[in-house]
């Protein structure tokens, strides 16, 4: 089987519950402050956009979640990561 060419997507974030204070002033002071109330949370995720070449997007997915895990693209103990196929912008 041949390799192609995949975007994966990588979000990393901070864990469910912990602080988000740049999150935090975005909300309060540029979406509170001009009007949008209903707004009721705010979350600041870091995005990394990879093109791998694999034969498959599983294997493609699973390379890049080894690749995160393995060169700590995240600390574990304060964020999340979620890897997924990416949509390509063509």
């Amino acid at each position: 089987m041949a390799s192609s060419d995949y975007l994966i997507d990588v979000v990393i974030e901070g864990k469910p519950g912990a602080r988000d204070p740049e999150g935090e002033v975005i909300q309060r002071d540029l979406i509170w402050k001009n009007g949008f109330e209903s707004v009721k949370s705010v979350r600041v995720a870091k995005l990394l956009k990879i093109v791998i070449q694999a034969k498959s997007a599983k294997e493609a997915k699973m390379i890049v979640q080894r690749l995160c895990d393995e060169l700590r693209i995240f600390n574990p103990a304060a964020h999340s990561v979620h890897v997924a196929l990416g949509k390509s912008q063509d």
